[in-house]
């Protein structure tokens, strides 16, 4: 059973930046893709990035284009979102999961299981 650990939430001010782990087990880190999601108080979950298992493709929401950075280490099975130029309508809980299927279909159905979830609050 895989098991996906978060890590690295907190309060940072607009404009700061924050890096997020991803620590998984629990199956061949490679063969799946791993994406991060979000969700607000009273909004749906939302995709963020995704990252394939070999680390040489990764996708982004237009919303976060451009300041977040998705890596992988494949060796320390852990995936990574460095979150650059953060804006208030960032905050939000991120959770990671990997797909067995296209990591373009960023439906959260096609992703699971899910790790706990970290907080990320962004300050004006």
């Amino acid at each position: 059973q895989v098991q996906l650990v978060e890590s690295g939430g907190g309060l940072v001010q607009a404009g700061g930046s924050l890096r997020l782990s991803c620590a998984v087990s629990g199956r061949t880190f490679t063969n799946y893709a791993i994406g991060w999601f979000r969700q607000a108080p009273g909004k749906e979950r939302e995709f963020v990035a995704a990252i394939r298992g070999s680390g040489l493709s990764t996708y982004y929401a237009d919303s976060v284009k451009g300041r977040f950075t998705i890596s992988r280490d494949n060796a320390k099975t852990t995936v990574y979102l460095q979150m650059n130029s953060l804006k208030v309508e960032d905050t939000a809980v991120y959770s990671c999961a990997v797909t067995s299927g296209s990591y373009y279909d960023t439906r959260p159905a096609n992703f699971g299981p899910w790790g706990q979830g970290t907080q990320v609050t962004v300050s004006s």
